[in-house]
């Protein structure tokens, strides 16, 4: 009997750590879209097995969102004053 079987998780990968797209809406009571769309952004951690994409349940809970709109821009320091 092989040790390499196909249907076993890779080492490391804990079956209960990762959960649904669907199910990672209903923890966080948004829809499965938006999940997506953080998948999408990269936002989340995702492990795809048999064409589902999964999303790490501890990912999905710690989850915080960004303050709306644009990110502010760096300041920039003042500029030197030229002397004579």
């Amino acid at each position: 009997m092989s040790s390499n079987r196909k249907d076993r998780p890779k080492e490391g990968v804990e079956p209960g750590a990762w959960i649904s797209q669907a199910a990672a809406a209903q923890v966080r009571g948004i829809s499965r879209q938006a999940i997506a769309d953080l998948v999408a952004r990269g936002r989340l951690r995702t492990l795809e097995i048999g064409g589902k994409v999964l999303v790490r349940r501890s990912d999905v809970a710690e989850f915080t969102a960004k303050p709306p709109g644009p990110a502010p821009k760096a300041k920039k320091p003042p500029k030197a004053k030229k002397t004579r």
